[in-house]
């Protein structure tokens, strides 16, 4: 069998099921309305997920300080997932689980926005950085999948992708973004 010819149906339906879904649809643009009142007053957007989620968190960043599809000025965004000495000494000096928390702790502020993303919703790491968000008063949301896993409830708003395969809740999450970063090219711009 064709493997694409396999994939394409399975995330459409993830898809559709999303599209179909006006509360989910509803917290999805909120999101994006959030964030493009923060960045316009100046505030931060951290990020952070593990393997191909630090690959979308570094994405979503790039969008924001650079453009998504408008040209705009660049906003404020810092992929927590990027610097191998903070994350190396963070991991090693205290644990893998603190490496988000840690950076959080030391760059965030009140009125910005942490997002954190798990396909299963049990990263200690990205928890433990909700966690410490919400104790500098900044604002968070979970992208998740699989039911939404331990991280379910703890941030401000949880983005659960109605799905259980990896693949897919990536797929998802990366849909999720673009249409956020079209709501800040639509505000921002």
């Amino acid at each position: 069998m064709n493997m694409l010819a396999k994939s394409i149906p399975s995330v459409t339906k993830v898809l559709a099921v999303m599209a179909n879904d006006g509360d989910f649809l509803e917290k999805v643009n909120a999101v994006g309305e959030r964030l493009a009142t923060a960045l316009a007053a100046g505030h931060t957007l951290l990020i952070a997920g593990n393997g191909g989620s630090a690959a979308e968190a570094q994405h979503f960043s790039a969008e924001i300080v650079g453009h998504y599809e408008r040209e705009r000025r660049g906003y404020s965004a810092i992929a927590l997932t990027t610097d191998t000495s903070i994350l190396t000494a963070i991991g090693n000096d205290y644990d893998f689980r603190s490496i988000f928390a840690r950076q959080v702790e030391a760059l965030g502020k009140s009125g910005d926005i942490f997002i954190g993303l798990s396909t299963s919703g049990n990263s200690e790491n990205i928890i433990r950085a909700i966690e410490q968000a919400r104790m500098q008063g900044i604002f968070t949301v979970s992208f998740l999948g699989k039911g939404g896993g331990k991280t379910k409830g703890m941030a401000d708003v949880d983005l659960i992708v109605p799905s259980d395969e990896t693949p897919r809740i990536q797929e998802a999450h990366l849909v999720m973004i673009h249409s956020i970063c079209e709501t800040l090219d639509i505000k921002l711009s």
